[in-house]
C-alpha cells in the first residue's frame, strides 16, 4: 500500500460580488491504494459568512475523481452554496454552521450532471443539533399549463407519462429540467412543449404565472423543498384551436425515445383538472393561474 497527495488550483464561477471568498480555492485529492481500491477524495471551501471555518467537501466510497470534481464545478451546487449565503439563506444570520458536505452519487445525463445527490453536515450553533441536511439536486426546471379552448369548452393539455420512482404512471404538466447554465426559463418551457406535445409555441404568447410572486421567492416555486433543490418556473399558455386540433391530440404518442421518454398526450377539461390528476405542478397551476386572474394580472388573448 502507498499513498499521494495531488493539489490543483483552480477557478470556481462564482460572481465576485456574491462570494468573494470562494474565487480561489485548492482541490486535495487524497488517495489511498491497496488491494480494494479504495479512495477518498476532499476539497476545502471558505464561506463569507464563515471564514474561520472551512468547510470540507468530501465524496463517498464509489464516487470517481472525475464524477466528484464535476460535482463541486456543476452550477446546481454552486447555486446551492449561493442559495446559503444569500440574504434569505439558512447561513445569513450566523446562527447555524455548515461543517462538511458529503457528495453521495452523481448521474450523469451525456456531459452534464443530471442528478447530485449529497448530504450536508449543518448544526444549530446554540443547541449543536444537526439540521436535516440530504439534498437530492437537479436543478432549476420549468412546467407549462397549456389551456386550449375549442366550442365553448377550454382543455387542459398533459403527458402521460412513466415514472419510475413513483412505480406510477403519472398524469402531469409538460415540464422539463433546464439543460444548460443559461437561465433561458422561457425558451426551455417552449422546447419541451415542443418535444412533449408537438405543438410548437412562441415565446411572447407565454406567460410566467411565477412572475406574480414576491420578490422574495425568487419567483420560482419548490414543489418539494424537504429533499429537493428544484425550483421551478410556471407557465401559461393559451390558445382557440379547432375541434380537429383536440382531436388529434388526444392519445398522441410523443416523446424523445432516445432520451427514454414514452409519452401520450391527454386532454382534460380544465373545469376537471383539479380533481384529475395528483400531479403537484398541475396543483400549483392552478392556483397561480386562478389567483392571478382573480387579480386581473393575467393579460386577455
Amino acid at each position: 500500500m502507498y499513498s499521494f497527495t495531488l493539489s490543483a488550483r483552480f477557478i470556481m464561477a462564482y460572481p465576485s460580488r456574491a462570494l468573494p471568498h470562494l474565487h480561489h480555492t485548492k482541490l486535495v485529492l487524497r488517495c489511498r491504494m491497496s488491494s480494494s481500491s479504495s479512495s477518498s477524495l476532499a476539497h476545502s471551501i471558505e464561506l463569507p459568512s464563515q471564514p474561520t471555518e472551512p468547510v470540507l467537501v468530501a465524496a463517498a466510497a464509489g464516487v470517481s475523481s472525475s464524477d466528484f470534481r464535476n460535482a463541486i464545478d456543476s452550477s446546481m451546487f454552486k447555486n446551492w452554496l449561493r442559495n446559503l449565503e444569500s440574504e434569505t439563506g439558512i447561513l445569513a444570520d450566523g446562527t447555524v454552521t455548515l461543517k462538511q458536505v458529503l457528495i453521495q452519487g452523481v448521474d450523469m445525463f451525456g456531459k452534464r450532471i443530471g442528478f447530485l445527490k449529497f448530504k450536508a453536515d449543518i448544526f444549530d450553533k446554540e443547541t449543536n443539533q444537526k439540521v436535516p441536511g440530504i439534498v437530492f439536486a437537479r436543478g432549476p426546471a420549468v412546467a407549462v399549463l397549456i389551456l386550449l379552448e375549442s366550442n365553448g369548452e377550454t382543455y387542459a393539455v398533459l403527458t402521460e407519462q412513466v415514472r419510475v420512482p413513483t412505480g406510477k404512471i403519472v398524469l402531469e404538466l409538460p415540464a422539463g429540467m433546464l439543460d444548460d447554465d443559461e437561465g433561458d426559463f422561457v425558451g426551455t418551457a417552449v422546447r419541451e412543449v415542443e418535444e412533449e406535445i408537438g405543438i410548437k409555441l412562441k415565446k411572447e404568447d407565454m406567460v410566467d404565472l411565477t412572475a406574480f410572486l414576491d420578490p422574495s421567492t425568487g419567483h420560482r416555486v419548490f414543489p418539494s423543498p424537504g429533499g429537493c433543490d428544484e425550483e421551478m418556473s410556471v407557465f401559461l399558455y393559451r390558445r382557440q384551436v379547432e375541434q380537429e386540433t383536440i382531436r388529434q391530440l388526444q392519445g398522441k404518442e410523443t416523446g424523445l425515445r432516445e432520451h427514454g421518454e414514452f409519452i401520450k398526450v391527454r386532454l382534460v377539461p380544465y373545469r376537471e383538472l383539479w380533481r384529475k390528476t395528483a400531479d403537484a405542478k398541475v396543483l400549483i397551476s392552478i392556483g397561480l393561474y386562478e389567483m392571478a386572474q382573480r387579480e386581473g394580472l393575467v393579460p386577455r388573448h
